[in-house]
């Protein structure tokens, strides 16, 4: 029986998590398929009712679903109920069980390509949506000095920062001006950005939501957009003399997390961070 695997989103054509994972499973020559369904909101409880037949090993989860898939498990991990969102799901004997991923691929990109430990650092996020969330939590658990919310919606910042300071993290919210980005990111190690500003093909492609003289060039630089690989966020970085690190690392490490999740296999990371690298490169 060839065993089913795959991503659901809308729109999904963009997604290319069926491209690396696609490799990971050849990699161990299982038989097993991982594809992309474009599922509207309306049919995700229909589709999660299938997701339970003997073939379907489980899914990967993305926007708009991450929280209307919650309703129709039968259980949901700590890690992805205080994030509030599930991007794994794991078919288990007719059980449905939601995992997040995405602080660990957070942390785990960190480590591996730039040997970098959040803890005791002063970090600096843009944005407080649901990425953002899954960012500030993985934050928090390290240890960090200082953490500032930078998002358009000043409330929702305060929002994401009193968790924080719930947790002991000095941690503040400020509006999205230049003024107080500057200011905010004069002193960071670490800036984070968790928006889609300079996504490819998205209403603010092109953007950068700092600019070259803002950035401090002994801070890191992540984008969590990752197509393109090479955002106008990490070119200002990169003409700054900071670091830099893209999102492609991010998805490929919480798409392995997932994979080991379904397969209990160890995830060959390399060939699915040069798969997507290969794939994106092909995009451009």
């Amino acid at each position: 029986m060839t065993l089913s695997l795959g991503i659901i989103g809308y729109p999904i054509g963009h997604s290319i998590s069926p491209i690396f994972q696609q490799a990971a499973l050849d990699h161990y020559g299982m038989d097993a398929t991982y594809q992309a369904w474009e599922v509207a909101p309306e049919g995700v409880g229909e589709f999660l009712q299938a997701l339970r037949q003997p073939d379907k090993l489980g899914i990967n989860v993305t926007v708009p679903h991450k929280e209307a898939v919650i309703p129709f498990l039968d259980q949901v991990d700590e890690g992805a109920r205080e994030a509030g969102a599930v991007n794994t799901i794991v078919h288990r004997d007719g059980q449905l069980t939601g995992y997040n991923t995405d602080s660990h691929g957070f942390l785990q990109a960190l480590r591996d390509a730039r040997d970098f430990s959040c803890g005791g650092r002063r970090v600096l996020v843009l944005g407080a949506g649901g990425a953002a969330r899954g960012v500030v939590l993985a934050l928090i658990r390290e240890e960090v000095a200082e953490l500032v919310i930078a998002n358009r919606t000043l409330a929702r910042g305060e929002r994401l920062a009193s968790i924080a300071r719930e947790r002991g993290i000095n941690s503040r919210a400020i509006e999205m001006s230049w003024n107080e980005l500057a200011l905010a990111a004069v002193s960071a190690e670490l800036i984070v950005n968790c928006t889609t500003v300079g996504m490819s093909h998205g209403p603010d492609s092109g953007r950068s939501l700092l600019l070259q003289q803002q950035i401090p060039p002994t801070a890191l630089v992540y984008d969590l957009v990752y197509n393109p690989m090479e955002t106008p966020l990490l070119r200002a970085a990169g003409r700054a003399g900071a670091s830099t690190l893209g999102g492609i690392q991010m998805l490929v490490h919480q798409g392995a997390a997932s994979f080991e999740l379904w397969t209990g296999k160890p995830a060959p990371i390399p060939v699915m961070l040069a798969t997507a690298t290969r794939a994106m490169a092909e995009k451009v």
